[in-house]
């Protein structure tokens, strides 16, 4: 306010400073919301993938994972006869 009121030249470098310095504080703030948006936005995209993820390690297992019951041997048993 003192700055505004005075005349003199280092008074008129003040203000432009002070200007100059919200200037700054302004654009600095503008780039924090945006990196703030992106940051959302690929987190949500995260988010999606890892549920698929974690969905397709789950099908792996299930498919490496010994079955509950042992299955018959495929093909035909060579009898003896006696």
């Amino acid at each position: 306010m003192l700055a505004s009121v005075l005349t003199s030249e280092i008074a008129v470098e003040a203000r432009i400073q002070v200007v100059r310095a919200f200037l700054r504080l302004r654009q600095m703030l503008a780039t924090h919301k945006e990196l703030a948006a992106k940051l959302a936005e690929l987190e949500a995209r995260i988010e999606g993938h890892v549920e698929n993820i974690t969905a397709l390690f789950e099908a792996i297992r299930q498919l490496i994972a010994p079955p509950a019951k042992p299955r018959k041997p495929i093909g035909f048993a060579a009898h003896t006869v006696p």
